[in-house]
């Protein structure tokens, strides 16, 4: 029993001591930090694609005619004869006013016109009679010259007598208002039964013709300067444009579209600079069968500068601001992040945007996890893509438009 207890005893003793040697060597190991792994980011080459400039301007569309449907001659409106804001063809009757005195205008010249002319058939007689008695030394020459003006003073009474008819007949074919054009009415302003062309002139109505239709826009100052020597250096002179100036295709849209839908063409440039604003009026035409545009809307209008280009492309988000301009993140070979400052062209409908310089093509940029990309710094990379530019569709049945020469930036 002795025994036992000091074996348990040794035992204790024994455990204690190489705790505390294992204690002691362990306090003897030193701390060492370990760095955490680089961040990871994704970044992608820098794509080249041809891409089109262009500028973009703000316009308003406008009717190509619009005209006042007036009343010419005083009457009663009898009818009308379309409803308010119908689409109407050249040529439909649209008001008449009462005819009933213009036809009796009309009869009234017929009957004095005949009258004229058969007075003009006996003067022409008599003088043909006396013509040949004067031959004759049976009519002296006084009364042959008497007869003469009989019948010239008939002949003038015809003239006058038609010319009364012709304008009875253009009084009575006032009575009738019909479209000038093919176009849109609008809302009638006077009833039926209603005195009108008392006093001159009455509106009726007014017609518009929206298809085609015009958006008219302005170039400043400076873009055409631009212009012109973009042209001049392509071996252009601006007269060329002026003298076929379809051959510029224009896009716009509305405030509620997206991108540039409706494809039109250059119809007229002023010939002149406003002194007092500096612009120069423009104007472009668009078919408008499906009558989706109305006058008077505001337009985003675009232009091409030049035709197609290899350009650097890179994501819009990617592209941030310091007190040097915009900049993207780069990663290097060493997968080292650098800063780098680009000048930014025009951004695309796909979401890219055009840089200018800057960048090469082949640059690696962070395009995911940028707020952990630090320049100077080590990164992970994982491989990205930026996705090629969507090339528009042409709009069917429109021919390919040469562009403008591409003239310089500011």
């Amino acid at each position: 029993m002795v025994g036992g207890i000091r074996a348990a005893a040794l035992l204790r003793r024994t455990g204690v001591v190489c705790c505390a040697a294992f204690l002691l060597a362990a306090c003897e190991e030193k701390n060492t930090y370990v760095a955490p792994p680089p961040p990871t980011v994704t970044v992608a080459e820098v794509i080249q694609q041809p891409v089109t400039t262009y500028l973009e301007l703000t316009g308003n569309t406008a009717s190509i005619n619009s005209v006042d449907l007036n009343a010419r001659v005083q009457g009663f409106l009898t009818s009308i004869n379309y409803a308010d804001g119908q689409v109407v063809k050249k040529g439909d009757l649209l008001f008449v006013i009462e005819q009933d005195v213009y036809k009796a205008d009309v009869a009234q010249a017929k009957a004095t016109l005949a009258a004229k002319q058969a007075s003009q058939v006996q003067a022409e007689a008599e003088f043909n009679r006396q013509n040949q008695l004067a031959k004759q030394d049976f009519a002296s020459q006084a009364t042959l010259d008497q007869a003469r003006a009989k019948r010239d003073g008939a002949v003038a009474d015809v003239q006058n007598a038609q010319a009364s008819l012709d304008l009875a007949l253009i009084n009575l074919g006032y009575t009738e208002v019909r479209a000038p054009f093919d176009g849109v009415v609008t809302a009638h302003l006077q009833d039926v039964g209603a005195l009108v062309g008392y006093s001159g002139p009455t509106k009726l109505a007014t017609i518009v013709e929206v298809n085609p239709i015009y958006v008219w826009f302005s170039l400043s100052e400076q873009q055409v300067l631009n212009i012109k020597e973009g042209m001049a250096k392509a071996g252009h002179q601006m007269m060329t444009l002026r003298e076929n100036p379809s051959a510029v295709p224009v896009e716009i849209g509305l405030q509620t579209e997206t991108g540039f839908p409706h494809q039109g063409k250059l119809d007229y440039i002023a010939p002149q600079v406003d002194p007092n604003l500096g612009t120069l009026t423009v104007r472009g035409i668009f078919d408008n069968s499906k009558l989706s545009l109305l006058p008077g809307l505001f337009a985003r209008v675009r232009l091409p500068l030049g035709k197609a280009v290899p350009t650097l492309l890179v994501p819009d988000s990617i592209i941030s601001e310091n007190q040097l301009g915009p900049y993207v993140l780069t990663v290097s070979a060493d997968n080292t992040v650098s800063q780098v400052q680009i000048k930014q062209g025009q951004l695309q409908p796909n979401g890219l945007r055009a840089v200018e310089g800057g960048l090469k093509e082949g640059d690696r940029v962070v395009v995911n996890g940028i707020q952990r990309a630090v320049p100077g710094s080590k990164v992970t990379v994982e491989k990205g893509a930026i996705t090629a530019p969507v090339q528009p569709t042409p709009v069917e049945g429109q021919s390919p438009a040469v562009p403008v020469p591409a003239a310089p930036k500011n």
